[in-house]
């Protein structure tokens, strides 16, 4: 599905909730399926709670195993969403337009004015990309299709050439 030129990439792919388990856990299935629909091998699946120390700690460890981390949940306004606060220490460059295209696909093919709510973040760490996604499958499949699978081969080749 990608341009020959880009190497095959690794994932980790991290559900924060404080409810979610392996067997409820949608959104993390959903970006699972995507990846390895688009020929992305998922080297790690964990959930972890909605805690700024833990989430840290989880994306830093897959960091070392893998080319691309994708989360999901904990991007809204409510007082548990932290993960954009755990996120965002560890990375060195935003990437701003893809929260912002994010936000405006699901303005224009979603969830209308609901997507202000969403803090939907990307940025690089050293020679790996960081996605943040809502929790919603919805959301999910959304970043996933028109976003992240159209882009992470190309971000993971600027970022290892």
């Amino acid at each position: 599905m990608h341009d020959n030129i880009f190497k095959a990439i690794t994932a980790g792919v991290l559900t924060v909730s404080d409810t979610r388990t392996t067997e409820t856990d949608k959104g993390g299935q959903a970006v699972i399926h995507a990846l390895e629909a688009n020929d992305i091998t998922v080297k790690q699946y964990k959930i972890v709670t909605d805690d700024v120390l833990v989430i840290q700690q989880a994306v830093t460890e897959m960091l070392r195993h893998v080319d691309a981390v994708i989360t999901t949940g904990g991007t809204g306004v409510a007082q548990r969403d932290v993960t954009i606060e755990a996120v965002k220490p560890l990375v060195a460059k935003e990437l701003e337009g893809f929260g912002e295209l994010f936000r405006y696909l699901s303005f224009t093919e979603d969830v209308g004015t609901k997507a202000m709510l969403s803090r939907a973040f990307c940025g690089t760490a050293g020679s790996r990309v960081i996605f943040c996604l809502p929790g919603s499958v919805g959301a999910v499949n959304l970043a996933m299709s028109r976003l992240v699978t159209q882009e992470i081969f190309h971000i993971v080749h600027e970022l290892n050439k």
